[in-house]
């Protein structure tokens, strides 16, 4: 049995795209989940503890979040929550997975563009976008400029310069 959990939070790092086995794709990253709370003597925001989830999507899922969610970018990931201990040469420590269902971007801060992938090629957004698999260019996640990159809907990137009307 497992847990179902909704985390907003903070990709941590680099999405890693990897193949099982049998060749399908799976895409890890991790989420920092900050808690806020407002301090009534001061009247300031004070940030709480940290959780730290590793994130694990795949199949489609994975494809797509690794074509999207990029180092620093606030997100909003649904799925099922795991609770590992292990332990390793005398050490241990206690692993907390969510095997993602649904992904996508915290629009409070920023906007995003949807681009829905073909069904004829589940594959395209991941492999034309990008096809060398680089993430160059995608690091950050910090204040909008006044151009961008967004994937059209045959899945290729496309150049968009000013404002963006939605």
């Amino acid at each position: 049995m497992s847990d179902h959990i909704t985390v907003i939070g903070n990709v941590a790092a680099t999405p890693e795209l990897r193949r099982t086995g049998a060749g399908d794709p799976v895409t890890s990253f991790r989420v920092g989940s900050t808690s806020r709370r407002r301090d009534a003597q001061t009247g300031q925001w004070v940030d709480g503890e940290t959780n730290w989830y590793r994130v694990s999507a795949f199949r489609g899922l994975g494809e797509h979040a690794f074509a999207s969610v990029t180092k620093g970018q606030r997100v909003i990931v649904v799925g099922r929550l795991r609770v590992r201990r292990w332990e390793s040469a005398g050490k241990s420590g206690t692993d907390v997975e969510i095997e993602a269902e649904a992904i996508g971007h915290d629009l409070l801060f920023g906007t995003s563009a949807f681009s829905r992938a073909s069904a004829a090629s589940p594959h395209q957004v991941a492999s034309e976008a990008d096809p060398a698999g680089s993430r160059e260019g995608r690091e950050g996640g910090g204040a909008p400029d006044s151009s961008a990159a967004v994937v059209d809907g045959d899945g290729w990137a496309v150049a968009v310069s000013g404002d963006v009307p939605f």
